[in-house]
């Protein structure tokens, strides 16, 4: 399985940007997926995750600016982000829990990231 990011850019504050990602390859079964970020010279910070039922969770920096959404049968998650502010510039990568029939078990899967770069 291998994830793929889309939807990063250059914005200014306040506006609002759309990143995609999407599970290829032999997808089983998808459990938790999520976002995570990397600023420069920062841990990688859990941003969003969203069960596969649909139930989100968010950092305490985005609550109420970003909302997660996932479409199972497009094996895909969505992160809508607005209000965006300088302190969102990082490296932004998905991240999801597939199911693999060799181990009989969930593992982690990441994509490569996908750079949001916010300007004052």
């Amino acid at each position: 399985v291998y994830l793929e990011e889309s939807g990063g850019g250059l914005v200014q504050a306040g506006e609002s940007l759309r990143l995609s990602c999407v599970a290829s390859g032999t997808v089983y079964s998808l459990n938790d997926m999520g976002w995570y970020r990397q600023a420069p010279g920062k841990q990688r910070e859990l941003v969003a995750i969203i069960t596969n039922a649909g139930r989100p969770s968010y950092a305490n920096s985005v609550k109420g600016r970003f909302t997660i959404s996932r479409d199972n049968p497009r094996s895909s998650a969505y992160l809508q982000m607005d209000r965006l502010r300088p302190e969102d510039t990082a490296d932004y990568y998905c991240y999801a829990e597939s199911f693999d029939p060799q181990y009989a078990n969930y593992r982690e899967v990441w994509g490569q990231g996908t750079l949001v770069t916010v300007s004052s």
